[in-house]
């Protein structure tokens, strides 16, 4: 059984007694966190905001972010 469907669905499913279905749903909802951070680091950065002000919003050191998202945005040819 694969964990897909909305946030909502995937939240329910966290708590299934089946650990398969449980964990599952923990890798889909890790995921779906992974793609909502990624874009709402390309509108920020869109935006004109600074890795430091990203990096503040999302409760992290400014290099971890700059790290984790730089170097894709520079390789799909939007950072500047």
């Amino acid at each position: 059984m694969e964990a897909e469907g909305t946030p909502a669905s995937l939240a329910g499913l966290v708590t299934d007694k089946d650990p398969a279905v449980g964990l599952q749903a923990v890798v889909a909802l890790r995921r779906l966190l992974e793609e909502l951070e990624r874009l709402h680091v390309d509108n920020a950065r869109r935006q004109g905001w600074s890795w430091q002000s990203i990096a503040t919003s999302l409760n992290v050191s400014r290099q971890a972010v700059h790290e984790k998202h730089a170097g894709r945005r520079k390789a799909m040819g939007m950072e500047e």
